[in-house]
């Protein structure tokens, strides 16, 4: 198995497996969606915004609420638009 398919498989995780279920729906889903089409690069965009806190990720994606802390990127902006 290679590095970049083990990472796939920690964000897989990460993203199902977050604490608060409306998060686990949602960035499981937007992940296990998209997951096969990003490169390197977008990889480590990802991997980095599931390592942020399920509380802050949810007041970012819900109450539209403008944090600092969510890297403003081609992952976040997929994230921003992104509707079960």
């Amino acid at each position: 198995m290679t590095d970049k398919e083990i990472l796939k498989k920690q964000i897989i995780y990460r993203s199902t497996h977050r604490g608060i279920k409306e998060m686990d729906l949602l960035l499981g889903s937007f992940v296990k969606k998209n997951i096969s089409t990003f490169t390197d690069s977008e990889l480590k965009d990802l991997e980095n915004l599931m390592q942020i806190e399920d509380d802050i990720l949810r007041k970012w994606y819900f109450e539209n609420n403008n944090e600092k802390l969510i890297p403003f990127n081609k992952i976040s902006q997929m994230l921003k638009k992104y509707k079960l």
